[in-house]
């Protein structure tokens, strides 16, 4: 599965941002996304799992219990394809920032 149909899935996105934070448990991981989703426990595992074998995050076993990672390699090769498309969003993004800082210092003077 390529990496952006692994992202496609808005439970997967949320799961990463989830583990961006810290490794949590299945419980954890299961507990948020059934309150914002509504799935069973079974399909997040089958969520954690695609997120497992495409690289996106590790599992650690504890006792009985799983706790889940991040992994930033297929995050690496994401971040690769979109370089791009960078130049297209970049020099805009930099104008911007040119407009704004203008406009803070044309308030900055007017008020003095």
């Amino acid at each position: 599965m390529h990496a952006l149909d692994v992202l496609g899935d808005p439970v997967r996105r949320r799961i990463l941002e989830l583990l961006a934070q810290n490794e949590l448990s299945s419980g954890e991981v299961v507990e948020v996304i059934h309150g914002e989703f509504g799935i069973t426990q079974a399909a997040v595992s089958q969520h954690l799992k695609v997120l497992r074998e495409n690289g996106f995050a590790s599992v650690r076993p504890e006792g009985a219990r799983r706790f889940y990672a991040i992994e930033t390699a297929s995050l690496r090769e994401v971040d690769q394809w979109l370089e791009r498309f960078r130049s297209h969003w970049e020099p805009k993004l930099d104008a911007l920032a040119t407009e704004v800082a203008r406009g803070k210092r044309k308030r900055r003077l007017s008020e003095q």
